[in-house]
């Protein structure tokens, strides 16, 4: 049989069509918004925002994220995947990060947090047309590679840290929101001319044509009806609820407890998501393929629960020192760093596969566009609830990740349900397909 990450160089050298132009212009993003987003709780807060005005924003944006959310299915199928990505990233990307440039105050911060809500529409188109025309056994694999090219960001945050330990941090921040607005317009422009509208996606543009808003909300009625039926749909949907929830909060927060609490210089936290992303990088060409198959992703999901588990309770107990950081400080950093590279990429790939892997595909982008509501009404409240809980102390929000952690090993080790009716057939098929190649 062949390696696992030799299989994955495969998928990334044989990948055609709209799966190509999602995954090969994807790096695109380290170079705009991953660059940038890892400062902006810290940005806030040299603004003159405080922990709990920043759990607020964060909370409200899940709030536009789930308007949003809901109205993407309609969306997508009324203008079709490929057009919904290019104007929506546009809306969602680009218009934010040229207020965040000039930001001011809570206001500003606001308004852009309730423009980013329509990220949730182009996630959902984007995912339908990456994955629509998709071999099924590839979809794992895709996501990935997905993962993968997001973290390429890496070989660029020193760009950030040099701008930062020049300029200061407000001034670097404010540059580099212009960059990722004028990054983020070449990629959509490059992914639109790239790609091409699915197959799928066409009959949906052809079904929903006559059709009012209102009858198109109205079948939501029969969409959420087959999603209550699928027990996988179902359990796929609770772990992408409460992966939202954990990345929510590490996103928000995890710079500032090092900043603030651990005593981190500001000009060196561009290179905690640069270890992160090399890390996961390493792991997802290496490691994490050996671990995953397309048919039981159940232990999988077990491990990358549990490993991210682990990097949340050790940040909480990370020694603190007095004044700036030491280096037990960055070891301990480090092996945070590495626990999170492998449990929140595995996290992140499957929660993303089991649901592309239990959805209707005659009814994805509804159907997806409902389970993505439900996930930002889930994870909404942990947004404000964390920015409290870091307001009476700033290791207090992983102590939260950790339970919801726990709460989603237990639902998944309780209630999983098989991506294949037939687990052993499919088993059988892919290693005799293996040893065939």
């Amino acid at each position: 049989m062949t390696s696992s990450d030799t299989s994955l160089w495969r998928t990334l050298a044989q990948l055609r069509g709209n799966p190509r132009a999602c995954v090969w212009t994807e790096p695109l993003w380290g170079l705009s918004m991953a660059l940038v987003l890892p400062y902006l709780s810290v940005f806030m807060l040299a603004t003159g925002l405080h922990d709990a005005q920043i759990g607020l924003l964060a909370s409200l944006g899940m709030v536009s994220q789930v308007f949003f959310g809901l109205a993407g299915g309609i969306i997508t199928d009324r203008l079709g995947r490929r057009a919904t990505t290019a104007w929506f990233d546009v809306l969602a990307w680009v218009i934010p990060c040229v207020i965040w440039a000039f930001a001011q105050n809570f206001w500003f911060f606001l308004a852009a947090s309730l423009v980013n809500g329509a990220m949730q529409v182009t996630q959902n188109s984007w995912d339908a047309l990456m994955v629509e025309d998709a071999e099924r056994g590839k979809i794992t694999r895709i996501y990935s590679l997905v993962k993968v090219a997001a973290d390429c960001s890496a070989l660029f945050a020193p760009i950030a840290a040099i701008l930062v330990a020049q300029l200061g941090l407000d001034h670097a921040v404010r540059i580099l929101m212009v960059n990722a607005a004028v990054v983020m317009g070449v990629k959509i422009v490059w992914l639109y001319l790239w790609s091409h509208e699915t197959r799928q996606g066409r009959i949906r543009m052809a079904e929903t044509r006559e059709q009012s808003v209102w009858q198109l909300f109205a079948g939501y009625r029969g969409v959420l009806g087959m999603l209550v039926r699928s027990k996988g749909s179902l359990l796929s949907l609770a772990i992408m609820a409460l992966a939202a929830a954990v990345f929510l909060v590490n996103g928000t927060f995890w710079q500032v407890v090092v900043s603030q609490h651990l005593g981190v210089p500001d000009a060196v936290l561009p290179f905690f998501p640069m270890v992160r992303s090399v890390l996961s990088m390493v792991l997802f060409f290496t490691l994490i393929p050996r671990l995953t198959t397309a048919v039981d992703l159940k232990r999988p999901t077990l491990w990358g629960m549990g490993v991210y588990l682990a990097g949340q309770l050790l940040l909480v107990v990370v020694p603190t020192a007095s004044g700036t950081a030491t280096v037990q400080t960055y070891v301990f950093l480090g092996v945070c760093l590495l626990l999170d590279a492998f449990g929140g990429g595995m996290m992140f790939m499957l929660s993303e596969s089991l649901v592309a892997l239990h959805v209707d595909e005659a009814e994805r982008s509804r159907v997806m566009a409902l389970q993505r509501t439900v996930v930002m009404l889930a994870a909404a409240p942990f947004g404000w609830i964390s920015g409290w809980l870091s307001g009476m102390n700033r290791t207090y929000p992983f102590l939260l990740t950790a339970a919801l952690l726990v709460v989603g090993i237990v639902l998944t080790w309780r209630t999983w349900v098989p991506t294949h009716t037939d687990v052993e057939a499919a088993l059988d098929a892919v290693e005799g397909a293996a040893e065939a190649a």
